[in-house]
């Protein structure tokens, strides 16, 4: 992922499919949007949000999450960023590229108004410092497997086998940035709108230290807005606009106040007291809304299954087993879920590459279709994976660990998951373990878990931005998953194949298929978002893949 985003679990963080553009007011369009109600700015400008998860870091070499991803991509700024309408537009760029005959090699110059928030300017640097962070092996950022393929060098780079200075980035100037890549790479510009592909001004984060990044006093922004009143562990920031970022007169907000808040109850309570201005909702709380002006379906890019952990503080695991991850994967009715659980339109899932993503390059099928349902529910064969796979382990029966957020819709994920298990594979007891989200990234950097219910979404249209997450050399596996085919056919889809997209768009489906058939992952939805939504609420974006929420055009109206 979203590089994807490791999801929090039924959180407020919202990410669409490829081919839905949805915004504040139902419209993309920012004219419409101001003729809707009065079409008059209100005095104030100030939104008021939550979000169900804290946020676990503001390094953007190190973040790995939604949460993480939206505060960043509204207060930092890459080469580009997402508008309105999901397309990519100059961000610190000054202009496009210049672009070599061979594809290889791109020259950016930085605009000469871009500012960090303590007065620096934002040089080319800046991005150099970045970008050797995120490889180098000293910092192991989970996502510098994202350079790896992409840049010059950054492969060897994060195997140790070349220093971080080698990596294929230059600054010819204080405002002229070189980026030399490994390959010709047909989604590179939608990567620069991604975390780690941010600048970062070295002078500041040298003096930091250890400190930088520790709160929001110890960081500089160069982005729409700066984050105020985050301690670092806290669950409450703001956002302030940023008077030095070099667009801000297209920033009509003031101030974002968000608050987390992990009970729908209490949430819902906020949002009709009118004391919050925007909110998902899960479960059973959507039918509350039935019929609302403010309910909004929306489909996302993000997709959510059963990781599971092979080994476990040295030792294997009873999931390092085929039969028993096969079991698991086929043990629990995904559509009762959706329907009894979720009940905001997310559809099951029997895949890993979500519906809507991407389409095949020869005839433009979309690739989940295309590839079908692979790892479906069906209790028969559950149960007899389960009987061979006990009697491989030489076994009667097993106990594992269910691992998710402590959010109140996870909660009855859970219980429902351990209902269906235990009830459709005897001998199997499961052990429900809610934690905060930034315990559950915790407990799953240290692969300290059995089985997570984990969420990944997209961060550009293409179908190895799943897929890469699981093969063996991926940081962010995190499960000791590990198959030769499947790491081939990926290499060879980040690599060779890239000239021929026919040829690489089969290995994907073929990849696909063999980290599902072994059970690699136990696929369990799509996420669908029910979002209400006040109607003096404009253009807040709500991004395809990557980053998913932008403030940068919001505003609000009279009301």
């Amino acid at each position: 992922m979203k590089k994807g985003k490791v999801m929090g679990i039924l959180g407020v963080a919202l990410a669409s499919t490829v081919i839905l553009a949805a915004c504040g007011g139902g419209s993309s369009d920012k004219s419409d949007n101001a003729s809707n109600d009065s079409g008059k700015m209100a005095k104030k400008q100030e939104l008021n949000l939550i979000e169900t998860a804290e946020i676990p870091t503001m390094d953007s070499v190190m973040n790995t999450d939604a949460v993480g991803s939206t505060v960043m991509n509204n207060v930092f700024e890459g080469l580009y960023r997402k508008d309105l309408k999901n397309n990519i537009v100059l961000g610190m760029a000054k202009e496009e590229p210049q672009i070599s005959e061979d594809g290889l090699t791109y020259t950016f110059k930085i605009r000469d108004d871009a500012n960090w928030s303590n007065g620096d300017p934002v040089t080319a640097n800046d991005f150099v410092f970045a970008w050797r962070r995120v490889v180098d092996p000293n910092t192991a950022a989970q996502f510098s497997y994202m350079m790896s393929g992409i840049v010059e060098n950054a492969t060897e780079i994060t195997k140790g086998e070349k220093p971080a200075t080698d990596l294929g980035v230059k600054a010819l100037d204080d405002k002229t940035f070189e980026v030399k890549l490994a390959a010709e790479v047909p989604y590179f510009k939608d990567l620069l709108c991604l975390t780690m592909f941010m600048p970062q001004n070295e002078k500041y984060v040298t003096e930091q230290g250890d400190s930088f990044a520790k709160n929001s006093e110890k960081l500089v922004y160069n982005g729409p807005f700066q984050l105020t009143e985050w301690d670092g562990t806290g669950l409450s920031w703001v956002y302030k606009k940023n008077d030095t970022y070099w667009d801000k007169k297209e920033v009509k907000l003031d101030t974002i106040k968000v608050d987390v808040v992990k009970e729908m109850s209490t949430a819902l309570n906020l949002y009709d007291s009118d004391d919050i201005d925007m909110m998902k909702l899960t479960g059973e709380y959507v039918q509350t809304k039935e019929g609302d002006p403010d309910l909004k379906n929306i489909p996302t890019s993000s997709v959510f299954y059963f990781k599971y952990n092979q080994k476990r503080n040295g030792s294997d695991t009873p999931l390092a087993n085929e039969n028993i991850r096969k079991a698991i994967s086929m043990a629990f009715d995904k559509q009762s879920y959706s329907d009894t659980i979720l009940k905001n339109g997310s559809i099951p899932a029997d895949g890993f590459v979500p519906e809507g993503l991407a389409k095949d390059p020869k005839n433009g099928k979309d690739f989940r279709k295309e590839n079908g349902n692979i790892l479906k529910y069906n209790k028969k064969e559950a149960a007899a994976a389960w009987k061979k796979g006990l009697k491989e382990l030489g076994v009667d029966k097993v106990e594992l660990e269910l691992l998710s957020d402590d959010t109140e819709n996870a909660k009855r994920s859970l219980e429902f998951m351990q209902g269906q298990l235990e009830e459709n594979l005897p001998g199997l007891t499961v052990k429900l373990k809610n934690v905060p989200f930034k315990v559950r990234i915790d407990l799953n950097n240290k692969m300290d878990y059995d089985i997570q219910v984990a969420g990944w979404s997209a961060d550009f249209s293409d179908p190895v931005s799943f897929l890469d997450l699981f093969t063996t050399d991926n940081s962010n596996n995190r499960s000791n998953f590990s198959n030769a085919k499947y790491d081939e056919l990926l290499e060879n889809v980040k690599t060779t194949s890239l000239s021929d997209p026919e040829k690489r768009w089969d290995e994907m489906r073929e990849a696909e298929k063999e980290l599902l058939k072994t059970a690699g992952i136990g696929p369990i939805y799509q996420r669908y978002n029910a979002v209400l939504e006040k109607p003096f609420v404009k253009d807040v974006g709500m991004q395809l893949v990557g980053p998913e929420y932008s403030y940068k055009w919001a505003y609000v109206t009279s009301h």
